[in-house]
């Protein structure tokens, strides 16, 4: 890729990254900014030999690779049963399930049946994707379906691997990742279902990655990863801002990350990583474009000056945010995985064993506090299927799904 991209339009300044969820305290896809990082504090800094307490395991939540979104004493989400997608509704206090409501017949995949994204809770309101393309406003009391829309109305076709993106609500839009001619991102109303506006001079297939919102000289853009391209684009109309070519190949998943003036993406398959810097001159200044983070869906987290992640072929990986080098990694210790920080530690989970580990978060190097191993253990995933959920941190407790199977642990230091 080359080291400066003119692309025109408009002058780009990006400032802190603003509230993208203001329910808690995990309303959505990677928490309520959209980057796997919790605000929980008072949690255990080490586990002991065996783990963390064990509060409860739900054994029914049907199939599939969706995370939990997590709004006070209730937990949401999508799994495949009974030839169904179905969103799940559970008290949180007792592994009890609430309620459910179908969506439409099961995605069904050699890598996985079933559902592979986050519900999005605001207000009174839940919003779902299913594998095959089904976009659902639900009541967040019983599951009362308010609309219902496909990504084939607004041109899409059901990716490889199923729709496996978020959708993200932004003031009175939900914002989603079609793809097709018609436009490859598309707001909607949220309150109706309704299409907004379509951006129709992007028109790529849809991939996997989640849309994020940031600042731009005074106001807020949206920002998506396609396969061949990083765009930012105007969240009233859907124009497209700029563009960055991106090298992605197959299945381009991890959710950007954007911090102040600059914006990172990495994906698998050899695509590696990049940084841009956005100037208010009209161009896009390329900081670096390497391999050292190969992420292929595991997520990324920066933290402080640094990023932390699975990089494939090169294990644990802590990468300098502001110049790309490496810092340390550690290929031995933990097999490749998932993802997230609380409380100065960070929770990995490997895909193939279900290792899980709580290391300091930290750029000296992998320093362990801790390990257990999930049990027990799906036995209705297809061969080819791994634990690919990330982690999540709500309210004291650790949230670890396999399949069918939800775990509960309690984390809080007493």
């Amino acid at each position: 890729m080359p080291k400066i991209i003119l692309v025109g339009l408009l002058g780009l300044l990006f400032n802190s990254l603003p509230a993208m969820a203001t329910d808690g305290p995990w309303p959505q896809w990677r928490g309520p900014q959209r980057d796997d990082v919790s605000e929980e504090t008072g949690l255990l800094q080490a586990w002991p030999e065996d783990g963390p307490p064990h509060r409860w395991l739900f054994k029914e939540c049907g199939l599939g690779y969706a995370g939990p979104a997590i709004v006070g004493d209730r937990l949401y989400i999508l799994g495949a049963r009974a030839g169904q997608e179905e969103l799940i509704c559970l008290d949180v206090n007792e592994g009890r399930e609430v309620w459910s409501k179908p969506l439409g017949l099961v995605y069904e995949n050699g890598w996985g049946d079933g559902p592979r994204s986050t519900p999005t809770v605001e207000g009174k309101f839940i919003y779902v994707l299913a594998a095959r393309g089904n976009l659902a406003c639900l009541q967040i009391d019983d599951g009362t379906i308010v609309w219902q829309r496909t990504m084939q109305d607004l041109g899409g076709q059901t990716p490889n691997w199923g729709y496996s993106e978020s959708p993200l609500i932004h003031e009175e839009k939900i914002l989603c990742t079609p793809g097709g001619e018609q436009g490859a991102v598309a707001a909607l109303d949220k309150a109706t279902g309704d299409l907004l506006w379509q951006t129709s001079s992007v028109d790529e297939t849809a991939h996997y990655s989640s849309i994020v919102v940031t600042e731009q000289a005074g106001r807020e853009i949206g920002v998506q990863l396609l396969v061949s391209q990083l765009i930012g684009f105007s969240l009233n109309d859907g124009k497209v801002l700029w563009s960055v070519p991106w090298g992605g190949s197959t299945a381009v998943v991890p959710t950007p990350i954007v911090w102040k003036n600059d914006v990172y993406v990495t994906s698998g398959y050899g695509a590696g990583c990049m940084l841009v810097r956005l100037h208010n001159d009209d161009t896009i200044e390329q900081i670096y474009d390497n391999n050292l983070m190969t992420n292929h869906h595991g997520g990324v987290i920066r933290l402080g000056n640094y990023l932390y992640g699975y990089s494939d072929g090169k294990g644990w990986v802590c990468q300098n945010f502001a110049t790309g080098t490496k810092k340390w990694s550690e290929r031995t210790a933990l097999g490749k995985g998932a993802i997230a920080y609380a409380d100065s530690r960070f929770y990995c989970i490997s895909e193939d064993e279900g290792h899980v580990v709580l290391i300091d978060a930290s750029e000296e190097g992998w320093h362990e506090q801790g390990r257990f191993t999930l049990d027990p253990q799906t036995e209705l995933r297809k061969p080819r299927g791994k634990i690919w959920v990330h982690p999540v941190i709500a309210n004291g407790r650790l949230y670890l799904r396999d399949q069918e199977l939800l775990f509960c642990f309690d984390i809080r230091d007493y």
